[in-house]
């Protein structure tokens, strides 16, 4: 049939034509149906050439995807037989081109010469063009036998049929249509292909819709409205751009698939203005495209930031004296010494800019660092009025708390995350680590050894914010090196001059630190910008996307560069805001420098699900309690009135409202017994009485009633802790009156399950470790 089609070929309907058009009906009605692509695996074609024609089958882990096959031409079947299989390769590459061109492939030939095609030296003009087609392909020729090759060699050696005289009519073609019976003994896997209409096709049916549009079309021809054009459809143009009504599902449909398909990816607004202005417009484009993007939560999340860091620079209060207030920091990562050493205490004084660099190990408990600090800092300057640190598990366990707090020490943690802060010990970090690189290249020692060198040369070398040495700054003359010596006879300051001039040293200092830290934010300030937040204020936070680097529960290079949104509760500074974290996140110190947020434009709403909403005929609905958040008590002079803070069905937590017990128990009985125990975090409003002293009143008050014997703690037999009936205050119980006391107090009722225990019993441990600190550490001494 095929024949049929060529130029100066009469029409012939022969009983082979109508032989292969009724096989052609049958092939394209039965199975196998052919499979669908994946593109994300490699594809297998088998090619072969014959004589008659060409012959290739593209499949995928078996399964045909495609059949194809055509005559050879004039010319080209006195091709040699080199030349055949290789163009059979070439037409498979050309036809499915769209399959193949970027995936892998592999081609399966029964001509084992095309596997040397690449490497061949000596080619003929056209095996050289066909080559540089095939090399657009990532690709690999495999000799596959003729005997196995079975689908493409029948594919390549079909026998073609002789033009013969007949030709049937439309009618009868049309009949022999209709008598196609589909067989239904195999089951056949069918897809559906559904057509949508086009972004274009919505805008004009739109249009047509729009009763807004009409003026528009009325005033087309005016000069006013010289811009607009209608076209012979009646779609309205504005300088060959499509306009879009004012709809705003449609034209949020067309911002969608210009910013979150897999064709566009989240460009800036000015790309994507840039875009949709060549096709569409509406009044205000450029503004609904940039609050668009403005509000995208992937764009505020993955995008990089191009705009200066926010929050100036504010520089700490100048101490007034020597090791009043002091910087402490770790180096680790060291190598292990032979004496276990593998990190560095560094130590420095925020006044003088003196330092000590204790060797420390990472298996430290913190009560050996508070033996080491009293030992080396305490012992030569005193007890320091404030430190400051980072977050570090040392700094911020308890029982080094208790020991600052037991020594009149105030604990200054920086911002998470946020090591500038404490800028000036990171920088001596980094003076200390270039001094060791120094020493083990120059003399070869381990970094221990050197260490107490290293602090003596960083104590006596040039301070420019000091305009002095720290160790001069610190006593009050320089150090005797082998490079400044002094002289005998040299005047020496003592009595009431040395205080004099103490005094005047440090005034001088505190001028010169006072004009670095003017000079230093000053120049800070350049590269910065101010960025305030308000209370309540939405922010997205920064996380890191190096390499290695886990922070928010999020690693990975590829991880997002912001996590959020969440809530700000408060200001703790003029650069430092603390978020409210979900319970995920309950390990992350929840204050943070403005410069780790990025405001979230969008509010994030609370959705409620409306499809549990019983709506009545007169259109209103019943709202349920469920869920107390919060209680409280308000006493007059006879009695004492419960208020309970409730959150109702349909409802979000903002929305919840206080009621009265009484009120509770009127109109929803039996809720107030079931929701006693739901209790979160404790509150501000909520009583700080504990479970176990409100299990212990309850005893006693039975004891009382029982027997009018002096109360005891409770415990419940067995020696567990007494259940918590309510963990609200009881409201004071009348006793009855006190029954004649025997010698024998009567026992107890046993429906109670209680005894009575010694007073001490059921507390609490003391000195157990904080939750931030994973070890346990013993008390300090009274």
């Amino acid at each position: 049939m095929t024949s049929l089609t060529k130029k100066n070929v009469k029409f012939i309907w022969s009983p082979k034509c109508e032989e292969g058009f009724q096989e052609l009906k049958k092939l394209l009605t039965t199975a196998p149906v052919l499979a669908q692509p994946d593109v994300t695996k490699p594809f297998d074609v088998y090619c072969d050439a014959s004589g008659q024609g060409l012959g290739c089958v593209l499949m995928q882990e078996g399964r045909v995807i495609a059949y194809a096959s055509r005559q050879l031409r004039k010319h080209e079947v006195n091709y040699p037989t080199h030349d055949l299989e290789l163009a059979a390769v070439v037409h498979a590459l050309k036809i499915w081109r769209h399959y193949l061109l970027g995936n892998t492939c592999h081609i399966y030939t029964d001509h084992k010469s095309l596997k040397y095609i690449f490497t061949q030296p000596e080619l003929n003009m056209r095996q050289r063009r066909w080559l540089e087609l095939i090399k657009d392909y990532d690709l690999e020729i495999h000799y596959h036998p003729g005997k196995a090759n079975v689908v493409a060699d029948a594919l390549s050696r079909r026998a073609h049929c002789n033009v013969i005289e007949a030709r049937p009519t439309a009618r009868v073609i049309c009949w022999e249509m209709d008598e196609i019976e589909m067989p239904t003994e195999q089951l056949v896997e069918l897809y559906s292909l559904i057509i949508e209409p086009t972004i274009k096709d919505l805008v004009i049916a739109a249009q047509k819709q729009d009763p807004r549009m009409a003026h528009i079309h009325e005033g087309i021809g005016e000069e006013k409205k010289a811009c607009f054009t209608l076209d012979d459809q009646g779609v309205q143009w504005f300088k060959n751009r499509l306009v879009v009504s004012k709809d705003m599902e449609l034209r949020k449909k067309i911002l969608d698939e210009a910013h979150t398909s897999v064709f566009t990816i989240h460009p800036g607004s000015n790309k994507m203005y840039q875009d949709l202005k060549q096709k569409f417009w509406w009044t205000r484009m450029k503004r609904e495209i940039a609050k668009y993007v403005s509000e995208c939560d992937v764009c505020k999340r993955v995008k990089a930031d191009h705009l200066k860091p926010g929050g100036m620079l504010q520089p700490l209060n100048i101490p007034a004296w020597k090791w009043e207030d002091i910087y402490m920091d770790f180096v680790v990562g060291l190598p292990r010494t032979q004496k276990g050493y593998d990190s560095i205490w560094v130590i420095i004084d925020r006044f003088t800019k003196s330092a000590h660099f204790l060797p420390v190990k990472t298996v430290y408990r913190a009560n050996t660092y508070a033996e080491l600090y009293i030992a080396k800092i305490v012992s030569l300057h005193g007890v320091p009025r404030t430190i400051t640190s980072d977050q570090g598990s040392i700094f911020v366990s308890r029982f080094w708390e208790q020991l600052q707090n037991a020594l009149g020490t105030k604990l200054i943690h920086s911002s998470a995350y946020h090591p500038q802060t404490s800028g000036q010990v990171e920088r001596v970090n980094q003076v200390v680590e270039d001094m060791l690189r120094a020493c083990a290249l120059t003399y070869s020692t381990k970094w221990d050894e050197c260490l107490p060198l290293a602090e003596f040369a960083y104590n006596n070398s040039y301070q420019k914010s000091l305009n002095m040495a720290p160790f001069e700054a610190l006593y009050g003359r320089r150090c005797r090196t082998p490079l400044n010596w002094s002289e005998p006879g040299e005047r020496v300051t003592f009595g009431p001059d040395l205080v004099t001039q103490a005094e005047e040293q440090v005034k001088f200092i505190q001028s010169n630190l006072k004009s670095a830290q003017s000079r230093q934010k000053s120049y800070s300030d350049r590269r910065r910008r101010p960025l305030v937040f308000e209370k309540g204020d939405h922010v997205y936070l920064r996380v890191s996307p190096m390499k290695g680097v886990h922070r928010f529960g999020v690693k990975g290079k590829l991880a997002p560069r912001y996590v959020g949104p969440f809530k700000i509760t408060e200001q703790c500074g003029p650069v430092a805001y603390r978020l409210e974290l979900p319970p995920h996140l309950a390990a992350v110190h929840d204050v943070f420098h403005v410069s780790q947020l990025k405001k979230c434009l969008r509010v994030p709403e609370e959705e409620v699900d409306t499809s549990q909403v019983q709506i009545e005929p007169d259109l209103t609905y019943e709202a349920r309690p469920i869920k107390i958040l919060d209680q409280k008590q308000r006493s007059t002079r006879r009695n004492t009135v419960n208020f309970y803070k409730v959150q109702w069905s349909d409802h979000s937590k903002e929305e919840a409202t206080w009621e009265t017990e009484e009120y509770l128990q009127t109109k929803h009985p039996g809720f107030l017994p079931s929701t006693l125990n739901q209790w979160g975090p404790r509150s501000a409003s909520r009583p700080r009485r504990e479970p176990a002293r409100a299990a212990w009143l309850a005893g006693v008050q039975e004891v009382r009633r029982a027997t009018g014997d002096a109360p005891g703690r409770v415990k419940r037999r067995g020696g567990s802790r007494a259940p918590n009936p309510s963990p609200f205050p009881l409201s004071p119980v009348p006793f009855p009156p006190r029954p004649r006391r025997s010698l024998a107090a009567p026992p107890l009722p046993a429906e109670l399950g209680f005894e009575l225990a010694p007073p001490w019993s059921g507390l609490p441990e003391p000195n157990r470790p904080h939750h931030r600190n994973r070890r346990s550490t013993p008390p300090l001494p009274r």
